[in-house]
């Protein structure tokens, strides 16, 4: 019940939902009310802002900083596992197999594919419980999917009950132990992914996936016009901003093994 309020909260709270939410008070206002002018205020404020982290200049510049905490990994450490994270997905065996992976699932297996091979006798470790509904957890469509890219079924291990990421870290822990292994998930969330896994006292290196914020040229044209691309790279930054609030707040009282 929790997990699922705090996942229905944060929802509400991601850009698109809010400022959809302001502008209809704003409508509201405006249709069935006296406060004209307040509602045009609210109703123009939600659309500039909306306009504006649509934009590539804005939606980067709030992406960049939260991606850049760690550089894509090329470390000489050898390791015995690399962990993937995670993420959307879905499972309709008349798909392509990575068609399943939905959003920033697949770079995430791409670089942990990558990553293995560089670290020969390791095994991957897939995350991920089932989504509701879903005959197939997270983990095992992953792991569908990266045999399909050569990986063996006796090189993976699966773990379909965690349904977060602190869950994550717990249920990698007992695996893994002290030793060192690498950790991939998209760069945006691996700031928020390495302090879950280091409050259970293990040895993560972080290895980011899935980069987004665009730092190469672009034409004038995709700077000038909004995009849902752009918005969600906006939205991608305050997820992940409130998922870093969330932590802080909930960090006091967490303890190493507890979920």
């Amino acid at each position: 019940m929790l997990f699922t309020l705090k996942k229905a909260i944060g929802g509400l709270l991601l850009p698109l939902p809010l400022l959809l939410l302001i502008m209809a008070s704003g409508l509201f206002l405006l249709w069935f009310s006296r406060w004209q002018k307040t509602g045009k205020i609210i109703l123009s404020s939600g659309w500039l802002i909306l306009f504006l982290i649509s934009l590539q200049p804005v939606a980067d510049a709030l992406l960049a900083p939260v991606e850049n905490h760690y550089a894509t990994w090329r470390g000489s450490t050898k390791v015995d596992y690399v962990v993937v994270l995670g993420g959307g997905y879905t499972w309709n065996p008349q798909w392509a197999p990575g068609s399943n992976m939905i959003g920033n699932s697949l770079p995430r297996l791409v670089e942990g594919i990558r990553l293995w091979r560089e670290n020969p006798g390791s095994k991957m470790i897939f995350t991920g419980a089932a989504a509701q509904n879903n005959p197939v957890s997270s983990a095992e469509v992953t792991a569908r999917v990266a045999q399909t890219l050569g990986v063996p079924r006796s090189e993976i291990v699966t773990l379909d009950k965690p349904r977060d990421t602190s869950q994550e870290a717990v249920e990698v822990a007992k695996i893994v132990g002290s030793r060192p292994f690498l950790l991939v998930t998209s760069a945006s969330h691996l700031p928020r992914a390495m302090l879950f896994f280091q409050q259970q006292g293990l040895r993560p290196l972080p290895a980011p996936a899935n980069q987004l914020a665009i730092a190469s040229p672009l034409n004038t044209w995709e700077k000038a016009l909004p995009s849902s691309l752009w918005l969600g790279h906006s939205e991608r930054a305050v997820y992940e901003s409130l998922g870093r609030l969330w932590q802080k707040l909930t960090a006091p009282s967490r303890q190493p093994g507890q979920q």
